[in-house]
């Protein structure tokens, strides 16, 4: 394929009839890329090492060829397709042998992002123009932010959808008959990276941006911190409006300032202290914006009070932080304070997001099965202090050494689950010897759970918090984040159906 051919396809309605595509992996994602180009007029071959029975059924209804076979190298189906576009599901990391390879063979290298920009004109508004972008990232609190600016979009009269890694592809919100106003899409690190190979053609120009925050995560996948933090900080390129960043979060002030933006768009300060002309933030108990305003040097527009947060379960401080930056993207965008407010009484969290499971016999059980990574988990201790924390799984690579002495060190005991037991225990022997620390070395899934909440009722024996923020993914005992806090949630339904912390059999031995 000539590069001018391939530098023009940036419409739906160019010409993309017989562009031999290779789409790499079938999830909801790669179905997604395949269907899309199958209604382009593309010759699409998809190459994945398993399959859902309903895709692997549908793919020769759209009129796509599917190709089951091990990837660990470049298989010959490949190879004698001669690919002019690879578009790869964002679980390839650029390590991979067939990403090497189609970087070595000079193979134009998509993901799914950038080819829903390509096409973004195939719904238009009433005006004739595409759908705006925000673009949404940071390590955590990316899904909750999502969902908040769409849904603070939605209560000011736009038309607006949460997609991307949120669970929704972004090409079927392109796609989508009824249209948008909005794009609210969630980027992960992996569909980052793929956007950092764009050539110009395919760079993408949100109308706001945000990095939440940065802290060490998919190192693996990565190779290193700083190519995570240079993905993350892609989210930032060309933005056109506001680059909206973390004030306690030095990183994300970095990518700012580091950021080739469209002239005239501004950096949107927040934190949970007081503003800041240009920022959002908390004043005695007000969420306040100082940003979108006229007179943002001596004055602010209230958004909540922490009061009301409080009363629907958003009152965590990293809540608080999360609702700031959707506000600041909300407000870029023209929502009226009065908008937010009334959206917020409303808006509740996911479940395993800081979720109040029970609580019975004074002992609050919380739910924070998502938070996988040692940033996350931080912030859920930081929100409840003197928890019993249930920790670990699989660290992912990450040392979490530095976690445990910080907001580890005030834990009122350790529950410690995981394949990486011996890690976590060697943390708190080193850098928090006085809490008291117990394993959990239950090999059968089925029966993890239940012996944390013995343990951690045993534990509490009358009052107080337990906290399950493992700190580390799940796919080591379980299915998923939501698998292991169903199974939490689960176990302490039975505790409490058994009737009290005595069947726990006494006070556990910690190691």
């Amino acid at each position: 394929m000539s590069a001018e051919r391939l530098a023009g396809l940036t419409s739906w309605h160019a010409d993309w009839s017989g562009l031999r595509v290779a789409v790499l992996g079938l999830s909801m994602t790669g179905f997604s890329v395949a269907d899309t180009l199958a209604e382009l007029g593309a010759d699409v071959l998809v190459l994945s090492e398993s399959a859902e029975e309903e895709y692997a059924r549908l793919l020769p209804v759209i009129g796509a060829r599917l190709e089951l076979g091990p990837l660990d190298a470049v298989p010959e189906a490949l190879t004698a397709f001669a690919p002019e576009v690879v578009i790869a599901s964002p679980g390839f990391a650029p390590a991979h042998p067939v990403i090497r390879w189609v970087q070595d063979e000079g193979i134009a290298l998509w993901g799914d992002v950038e080819l829903a920009w390509r096409v973004r004109d195939k719904v238009l508004r009433a005006d004739g123009t595409p759908a705006d972008w925000v673009l949404i990232t940071g390590t955590n609190g990316k899904t909750t932010t999502t969902q908040l600016t769409a849904t603070l979009l939605v209560s000011g009269g736009l038309r607006a959808a949460p997609c991307g890694n949120i669970g929704v592809p972004v090409l079927d919100a392109v796609r989508d008959p009824a249209g948008f106003d909005v794009l609210v899409v969630e980027l992960s690190s992996h569909q980052l990276w793929y956007l950092g190979l764009s050539r110009p053609e395919g760079e993408l120009f949100p109308h706001a941006a945000v990095c939440l925050n940065l802290a060490d995560d998919h190192l693996v996948w990565h190779g290193s911190a700083q190519a995570y933090r240079d993905a993350k900080a892609l989210v930032y390129r060309n933005t056109r409006v506001a680059c909206v960043y973390n004030k306690a979060d030095e990183a994300t002030r970095r990518m700012v300032e580091e950021a080739e933006v469209v002239e005239g768009a501004r950096a949107i300060g927040f934190d949970l202290g007081i503003p800041g002309p240009s920022d959002l933030g908390v004043v005695e108990g007000l969420l306040v914006d100082r940003a979108f305003l006229d007179d943002r040097a001596r004055s602010a527009l209230e958004l909540t009070t922490v009061a009301d947060l409080e009363a629907a379960g958003l009152s965590a401080p990293h809540i608080v932080q999360n609702i700031l930056a959707a506000s600041a993207l909300a407000r870029s965008l023209g929502v009226e304070p009065e908008a937010i407010h009334g959206a917020l009484q409303s808006f509740r969290l996911d479940a395993h997001r800081i979720e109040v499971v029970a609580r019975h016999a004074g002992i609050t059980w919380v739910d924070d099965s998502k938070a996988t990574n040692p940033h996350a988990a931080a912030s859920s201790l930081r929100a409840y202090p003197g928890a019993v924390w249930v920790v670990g799984g699989d660290l992912k690579g990450v040392d979490i050494a530095d976690l445990v002495a910080d907001a580890g060190a005030t834990a009122r005991a350790a529950v410690v689950i995981g394949v990486d037991r011996t890690a976590v225990v060697a943390a708190f022997e080193r850098h928090a010897p006085t809490v008291p620390v117990f394993e959990v070395d239950a090999g059968d899934t089925g029966q993890v759970m239940n012996r944390v909440v013995e343990i951690a009722a045993g534990i509490v024996d009358g009052e107080g918090t337990v906290l399950l923020a493992p700190a580390a993914a799940s796919f080591d005992q379980f299915s998923s984040y939501a698998d292991r806090g169903h199974r939490f949630a689960e176990a302490v339904r039975e505790w409490i159906d058994r009737g009290s912390a005595d069947d726990a059999g006494g006070s556990p031995s910690a190691v």
